[in-house]
């Protein structure tokens, strides 16, 4: 009886290992499989999304009468690197490119300080009608721009600040909406124990403000910094209506200069200016790419 019972024990073991063999098997082909789909699909939309991209080069490297060619080349049949050199020079794009940085700067600064110091307020101090006033600030989202559009100018004009930067810089110190609910989500996963500490050592609300909350924040702050900077680096109407002095005028005005009636555009200019000025957005998101994704997933604070 023993002897019968082991081989079918071995049996019955084997069979199991066979059959759990497959099931791993199987389920890593279907992982595989997974992983094989999802990276075709992003391979598929990196695809998509670089398409204008590799564009805007191979018309930046084409002639004049290339770059209007149909149907067109996808190649340059001769590579043209003098258009870089010429779009650049045709306007005084070093002269945009100073304004814009300036006015980029200014903003990310303005909007980095004062939103983060709205949003601790929100988020960690008790008053009454906070949250009332919070829902407040988020119900500005739904009014259009185009709305408060002429009465800005109008009292910017009465300030006498039209061709300037004070229309551009100025109101970015008193808030973003959006920006201000971006951090207070943020600093709402921030223990209360760091406060109670704080005050229970002397500590001013400003004191942690800056030497707790801003140094805790830094993946929040650093994506508030990168979207507002890419933005204001390629905002448009503004200095359209507040800039009149052409030694004033950022990169995205500098660009519509490239414009001509009647179909006299140079792309090849336009282009290689336009692959230029969207070279410092690129970049700047590159180099702090890790704390604008932790900053959008707003992760809180480890343990």
């Amino acid at each position: 009886m023993a002897g019968q019972t082991l081989p079918q024990n071995f049996a019955g073991s084997a069979t199991g290992r066979r059959e759990r063999s497959g099931f791993l098997t199987s389920k890593q082909s279907q992982e595989r499989f997974t992983v094989v789909v999802v990276t075709a699909v992003a391979l598929l939309l990196l695809v998509v999304l670089l398409f204008p991209i590799f564009w805007m080069l191979s018309t930046s490297l084409k002639g004049q009468i290339e770059a209007l060619k149909m149907p067109p080349n996808w190649i340059p049949v001769e590579i043209q690197w003098n258009n870089y050199y010429d779009a650049l020079t045709f306007n005084p794009f070093a002269q945009y490119f100073a304004n814009t940085l300036y006015f980029a700067g200014m903003v990310v600064l303005a909007e980095v300080l004062s939103n983060s110091f709205i949003a601790f307020g929100f988020a960690r101090l008790r008053a009454p009608g906070r949250n009332f006033l919070f829902v407040f600030v988020l119900a500005t989202l739904m009014i259009p721009g185009e709305v408060t559009l002429i009465p800005q100018y109008i009292l910017f004009s009465k300030l006498k600040w039209l061709n300037s930067f004070k229309p551009l810089i100025i109101p970015a110190w008193f808030g973003s909406a959006y920006l201000i609910f971006l951090l207070r989500q943020f600093y709402m996963g921030l223990p209360r124990e760091y406060d109670e500490a704080a005050i229970m050592e002397g500590a001013s609300y400003l004191d942690i403000w800056s030497r707790i909350i801003l140094p805790l924040s830094k993946p929040a702050l650093g994506a508030v910094a990168i979207m507002s900077f890419i933005f204001h680096w390629n905002t448009f109407q503004g200095p359209l209506i507040y800039l009149n002095d052409n030694s004033k005028y950022t990169v995205s005005l500098g660009l519509s200069m490239f414009r001509a009636p009647f179909g006299g555009t140079p792309w090849h200019w336009y282009m290689a200016a336009s692959l230029t000025v969207i070279a410092p957005c690129i970049i700047v998101f590159f180099i702090a790419q890790r704390y604008f994704i932790q900053g959008i997933v707003i992760s809180g604070v480890k343990g």
